[in-house]
């Protein structure tokens, strides 16, 4: 063992002593960074929660245009196509209990003839789990729209 004569420690006894002046510093930077860890991981899943939602109400308009253009007698009428899309809604949106139910409107080609478009609009106010309620507090409720274009058969 080497030893230091000007303070009569040896080695060992040195790296002791800065072991002991640390042992807490690990636990405070932790204790710093956690919260800042932990709204980037909620973030990231609010994120992913709002565009599966949006793809959802997206597949939802796309699923109505598609009940809405078909070749049948009699034709659809907006409330058939409205009872699909917010049957696919209930199935495929996540809500978290939030009773939010989107809007669905059909302002064009209602049993029209062949190759005219319908038109089938769907909203929805996106509330999120936590901080997308603290972000609608600030900028307003969150809406996401989705239109859907298709052509009667």
């Amino acid at each position: 063992m080497k030893r230091y004569p000007a303070c009569g420690l040896t080695t060992g006894a040195h790296r002791r002593t800065h072991h002991t002046s640390q042992r807490g510093a690990a636990a405070v930077e932790f204790a710093i960074v956690l919260p800042l860890l932990l709204l980037i991981l909620f973030g990231i899943v609010e994120l992913g929660i709002g565009l599966y939602d949006k793809a959802m109400i997206t597949n939802a308009s796309r699923e109505g245009a598609r009940a809405g253009v078909l070749l049948r007698t009699p034709k659809p009428t907006t409330q058939d196509i409205t009872n699909v899309v917010l049957a696919y809604c209930q199935n495929y949106l996540v809500t978290f209990g939030s009773s939010n139910t989107p809007t669905v409107s059909v302002p064009s080609g209602v049993g029209g003839t062949f190759g005219t478009p319908l038109t089938v609009t769907v909203s929805y106010q996106y509330s999120g789990l936590g901080l997308g309620a603290m972000l609608s507090a600030l900028t307003g409720p969150i809406t996401m729209t989705a239109t859907t274009v298709m052509n009667n058969e």
